[in-house]
């Protein structure tokens, strides 16, 4: 082999390494991502750049309530009144397994995520009436909320249940524009992406998401 065809070859595989080590940095400590829907007006705006920590994934750690998350589309994001469990109120996944999976979950392709707020916990008894988020009995307080945004009921949904174990129960801000777990349940933790560190655009945005 000349010298030439030796200097090709290393440089293939440095890239490979490159864009192998790529990959695994992004699945398992962090990646940017940019904001492309309105349901989390106005905290996050079309086209705003954000830094996402997937050590959580990792650590296989659950959200905190208030922190916006990024998970999985669920199969079916909506049920007709016989199809909705309230004693089960856990979005449905179908099981990939093997290549499909890695296509799926590491390389994302053909993969849809949401992101959204927390803002129920494993354990806790959520019940929505009257425009309004109540946790155990107590009216949840939701500053991040535009004056005058009240939080609807849809005609069939999860509005009154108990968050499951090992998941958690999230809306988007921009109630009124959200499909979010009113519609489809609870998220299991095994289908949470990231949590949102920072806002990287616009630069005079920079800094922690409230």
């Amino acid at each position: 082999m000349n010298s030439t065809a030796k200097e090709i070859l290393e440089w293939i595989y440095c890239i490979i390494i490159a864009l192998v080590l790529a990959m695994v940095f992004r699945y398992f400590i962090g990646t940017p991502t940019i904001v492309k829907q309105v349901s989390m007006n106005p905290t996050l705006i079309q086209d705003e750049r954000l830094w996402l920590n997937r050590w959580g994934r990792t650590t296989k750690t659950l959200p905190k309530r208030g922190e916006i998350i990024t998970f999985e589309e669920p199969n079916k994001i909506s049920y007709s009144e016989s199809e909705i469990n309230l004693q089960n109120p856990v979005a449905k996944y179908d099981e990939k397994k093997g290549i499909d999976w890695f296509i799926h979950n590491f390389l994302e392709i053909g993969k849809r995520s949401y992101i959204k707020r927390v803002i129920a916990l494993p354990g806790e008894h959520v019940e929505i009436k009257e425009g309004k988020v109540y946790i155990n009995d107590n009216k949840l307080e939701e500053p991040y909320l535009q004056e005058g945004i009240l939080t609807d009921v849809i005609e069939v949904g999860f509005d009154n249940f108990i968050v499951p174990e090992n998941c958690v129960f999230a809306m988007g801000d921009n109630r009124n524009h959200s499909t979010d777990c009113r519609s489809f349940g609870c998220i299991p933790l095994e289908k949470i992406e990231s949590t949102v560190a920072i806002r990287i655009w616009p630069l005079n945005k920079w800094g922690k998401v409230e």
